[in-house]
């Protein structure tokens, strides 16, 4: 028996419906996660940008004279109601365009070319750039990035392999002590490693002893405050490094290291060339989320009182928004600059990933 097919008119007819169907499941799905990224990401990055452009008005001054039986003196004062009508005119403040970003408290553009043409040195160059207080944070945020990453993730897949090795009735305990420091609020935990490292805490009286030298204090030096911000970012964030690759290493692959041991390959070989490699796309996920939040370094300096020692652009940025005088568009400016940064930082990464999915698609 010959099937009759349905007329053409009604197939396609069919499929622009399915496809309709496909369309509107997809714009319902995606609508909310659409909305949020426009509202929590997108709006605040463009008012961010938008402010950067802008400084505030300054106040109107006025010359007032006060005349006594005696004689007259003259006295500047700020005009209320010529600043307020201005300031309502234009509330966002005067524009200036980037020249926020090449002051001296950001780029310095003027300053670094001065201190370029009048070096002495290269050393003596950078001396003078460390006196810059943009340069000073963007230092130290670096150092603190490229030196506590590779160390979180180093310290990350040592714990967790030496974990998966124990018994498993020691595993809970141990991975409970492990998550500690993660777990505590990192303020918190910057305070009492902060304490820790004072004259009269353990760490600190212990290193007094070891050195013979009741006046030595970590607190008193720049680059042992800086030691110790990268101790404490090390020892917070390893536990979440660890904790990703412990479960990654669940999902081993037993016949491949199996395999691998029968042929001979020593710890090391079955490390690098069968549990490293299995553990890459872990190793790229906590690369990217260290990148991110080292780079916004901020609570180790507030709990360890170190910014004598050190600066950072997140600290800059809190910085020029306390105070009496909120200058919000050089906060602005270093939000811009500091979200310019970690797309650079985490650009590799992803154009690495990227390229990972695409040769497996």
């Amino acid at each position: 028996m010959v099937g009759v097919l349905p007329p053409p008119s009604l197939f396609s007819k069919h499929l622009r419906k399915h496809s309709l169907m496909k369309h509107r499941t997809f714009f319902w799905f995606f609508f909310p996660t659409g909305m949020a990224m426009l509202l929590f990401i997108a709006l605040p990055i463009v008012s961010v940008v938008t402010q950067s452009l802008f400084t505030p008005h300054e106040a109107v001054l006025v010359t007032v004279e006060t005349c006594t039986p005696f004689k007259c003196t003259e006295e500047t004062a700020i005009d209320q109601k010529a600043t307020a009508a201005i300031r309502a005119a234009e509330p966002l403040g005067r524009f200036v365009g980037l020249d926020i970003y090449f002051d001296r408290g950001h780029l310095a553009i003027i300053e670094v070319s001065e201190a370029w043409h009048t070096r002495v040195s290269f050393a003596d160059f950078l001396s003078k750039l460390n006196n810059l207080p943009f340069y000073r944070a963007i230092a130290f945020t670096l150092a603190f990035t490229f030196i506590v990453t590779p160390l979180v993730i180093l310290m990350g897949l040592v714990i967790a392999l030496a974990v998966n090795t124990l018994h498993a009735k020691l595993k809970g305990i141990v991975i409970f002590f492990s998550l500690l420091p993660f777990v505590i609020t990192p303020l918190i935990g910057a305070l009492v490693l902060f304490w820790m490292i004072d004259s009269r805490g353990i760490l600190g009286n212990a290193l007094q002893w070891i050195a013979g030298d009741p006046t030595l204090s970590l607190k008193a030096s720049t680059g042992l405050m800086w030691i110790s911000l990268m101790v404490y970012g090390v020892w917070h964030a390893a536990p979440f490094a660890f904790v990703i690759f412990y479960a990654g290493l669940q999902t081993l692959p037993m016949d491949q290291l199996e395999a691998a041991q029968i042929d001979g390959a020593s710890r090391f070989q079955r490390l690098r060339y069968v549990i490293v490699p299995h553990l890459m796309p872990l190793v790229t996920f906590v690369a990217l989320i260290q990148l991110m939040d080292n780079f916004r370094v901020f609570e180790p300096i507030v709990g360890f009182n170190a910014s004598a020692h050190a600066s950072s652009l997140s600290w800059a940025i809190f910085n020029d928004l306390g105070g009496e005088t909120q200058q919000l568009s050089s906060a602005a400016a270093t939000s811009v600059i500091t979200i310019i940064g970690v797309a650079i930082l985490l650009s590799p990464v992803l154009v690495r990933t990227w390229r990972d999915h695409k040769g497996k698609a």
